[in-house]
């Protein structure tokens, strides 16, 4: 009898410390409690500046970030939980020379598009020479 408490006892143990332990990994606050899909256009103009556009179900925040290869944040946007749309035109002119990404999320996924800036390089005139 005394061999089948202690087995009980050791069973429940267990399945109480298992039960504690997968509640402690959830990590409470990590996950948003409703979460947006959104879609989301991004292209740039003649003109040199980069054109966002997202669209957004309600009921979730959405993030913005454009960010340098360092992890540098160079602009960034919050869309609160009752905005829909959203478009906003970056003017890139002034960023040095590099690879950078832009990241969308809603808590849970997230999307990057990498944009690369580059100066081109003026060519040196060339000089044409006639004998008529």
């Amino acid at each position: 009898m005394k061999t089948i408490i202690k087995t009980f006892v050791v069973a429940l143990s267990l399945g109480v410390l298992t039960s504690v332990a997968s509640f402690a990994e959830g990590k409470p606050g990590s996950r948003p409690s409703t979460v947006a899909a959104y879609k989301v256009g991004i292209y740039t103009s003649v003109d040199g500046k980069l054109n966002i556009g997202l669209d957004k179900e309600k009921g979730g925040a959405v993030d913005v970030t454009l960010k340098g290869e360092d992890g540098k944040i160079y602009y960034s946007q919050r869309l609160g939980k009752n905005e829909k749309i959203y478009r906003s035109r970056l003017d890139v002119n002034e960023l040095p020379d590099g690879v950078y990404v832009i990241e969308i999320t809603n808590g849970v996924e997230t999307t990057k598009h990498q944009v690369t800036l580059a100066t081109k390089q003026s060519e040196a005139p060339v000089r044409l020479v006639a004998i008529n």
